[in-house]
């Protein structure tokens, strides 16, 4: 089976003083990307303009249109987020970089709920500038989550070697242990195991679980919620799934471990993402599980420090691009799959039929 849309794929444009608008730019100055993808770019036209002189050896084209009435297939699209003269100044933490920033990722999550976009993939906000009364969130993960409805999300970053997901996220490394219960762990496995089977294609994923103490707690000799917590929510999981651990952080990336499972759960934040990033090298993605659309990022920062230099590197922010497509795509073929299980059944026994053939 293999069904192949061409999604309407909506871009917000990050701190408007960031690497974002670059990244966008130089991902998009490739027209062939029309080929798989519709983009819509959330932005303004002065942004916009301003990034291509940033980067005048990217040749880059688009059309700016008001509304989804107007977006063509054929062409990169903009949709005109606001019409007030902004300053722009690349490399600064602003209230006004993060003011647009959110601006742009509140006409996306509109288009979202509107039906205009299938898939998100988000450029780098920074966490202490978009906050105000219209956006308190810690960052992308949990707005999304709101903007789906949704029970329970899950930050899962990935590449070519390894995927990892997170219990807690962006949390003071203090509040961890309190956060970490049970039922916490039981949710984020359902939904990396779902994700694994429905946008990774995977029909039977492994996944480790790692421990939230140095050594996995060393049979309690240095903290217990391995063994009070942890290992129970693995033990109630193994009913429904492949899943195994805990196990010890830092001999499990040691000694790549993680080469042996499709995907592994990490307690917080640096446990999962430090060797995620040193073992993806500027190739990751960062999606975001449950939702009802598809959503992802590139798994980098706003890095003021390279912005408006044209140096920032756009790889992780083009293979979001291309990975919300194919999930996009994953999704549609697991669908269609189960709208039609006596097919699958049917495909399973003649298959087993054959085989018995060629082995008399």
């Amino acid at each position: 089976m293999n069904i192949i849309v061409k999604p309407v794929i909506g871009i917000s444009c990050g701190d408007i003083n960031g690497i974002g608008p670059e990244v966008i730019i130089k991902t998009f100055a490739d027209h062939r990307i029309l080929d798989h993808c519709t983009p819509v770019i959330f932005a303004s036209n002065k942004l916009i303009n301003f990034y291509r002189k940033v980067v005048p050896d990217v040749h880059f084209n688009y059309q700016s249109v008001k509304d989804f009435s107007k977006v063509s297939p054929k062409q990169i699209n903009l949709i005109h987020s606001w019409e007030e003269d902004v300053a722009i100044s690349p490399g600064q933490l602003t209230d006004v970089g993060g003011r647009y920033a959110v601006k742009s990722l509140l006409a996306a999550a509109d288009a979202i709920k509107a039906g205009h976009i299938q898939g998100l993939v988000t450029a780098p906000i920074h966490k202490k500038n978009v906050q105000s009364d219209e956006f308190s969130y810690t960052g992308h993960t949990p707005f999304l989550k709101d903007v789906a409805g949704a029970k329970d999300v899950l930050m899962l970053l990935y590449d070519a070697h390894l995927r990892v997901g997170l219990v807690t996220e962006h949390l003071p490394v203090k509040e961890v242990a309190g956060s970490i219960t049970k039922e916490s762990i039981l949710s984020k496995l359902h939904l990396l195991h779902q994700s694994l089977r429905k946008d990774f294609g995977i029909d039977k994923p492994k996944i480790a679980v790692l421990g939230l103490n140095p050594h996995a707690g060393d049979e309690g000799l240095i903290g217990d919620e391995e063994e009070k917590i942890i290992a129970p929510a693995i033990k109630e999981a193994k009913n429904k799934m492949l899943v195994y651990g805990p196990f010890s952080a830092d001999a499990f990336f040691a000694r790549a471990s993680y080469t042996k499972f499709d995907a592994v759960l990490a307690m917080y934040h640096d446990q999962g993402l430090i060797p995620f990033k040193t073992i993806a090298v500027g190739d990751g993605v960062n999606y975001t599980a449950g939702l009802n659309f598809v959503r992802t990022s590139p798994d980098h920062g706003t890095a003021f420090d390279i912005a408006g230099k044209n140096i920032a590197d756009a790889t992780s922010f083009t293979t979001a691009v291309f990975e919300c497509i194919d999930i996009i795509n994953r999704r549609k073929e697991y669908e269609e799959r189960n709208r039609n299980p006596l097919r699958k059944i049917t495909a399973e026994v003649l298959k087993n039929v054959v085989d018995e053939r060629i082995e008399e």
